[in-house]
């Protein structure tokens, strides 16, 4: 882990957060709804995550099994994080939760630089 948080906030700031270490790689999902948003995903565990905003600036978007939270920004509308169980295993684990964040929010960083996987989220 840095000594230092990453920060990525939304458009107009509203919806604001941080990380504990820089991504390594970033995800492309190509599910309905990650490939309209058009995010790239870096994943933590919810202890490496902090809102560092008020959580009623966060509108919250569940479809589908419900097994997942996705977040956005309830000011400006940006797709800011979400909430899922690890599927490491290929199956939902409920017991070993994730954070995704749209890495596109990061502040200062260089998205580029970093190897995009492709998900197949289409098959769950």
């Amino acid at each position: 882990m840095t000594d230092t948080p990453l920060k990525a906030r939304c458009h107009c700031g509203a919806t604001q957060f941080e990380v504990a270490e820089a991504p390594i790689e970033v995800s492309a999902c190509n599910c309905s709804f990650c490939a309209k948003r058009g995010a790239l995903w870096a994943y933590y565990r919810p202890a490496q995550f902090k809102l560092t905003t008020a959580r009623d600036r966060v509108s919250t978007y569940q479809w589908g099994g419900y097994f997942g939270q996705h977040h956005h920004c309830a000011i400006c509308g940006c797709g800011t994080y979400s909430e899922f169980p690890s599927f490491e295993t290929g199956a939902p684990n409920y017991d070993d939760p994730r954070i995704s964040v749209n890495a596109r929010l990061f502040e200062d960083f260089d998205l580029d630089a970093l190897p995009v996987k492709k998900v197949n989220g289409r098959a769950y």
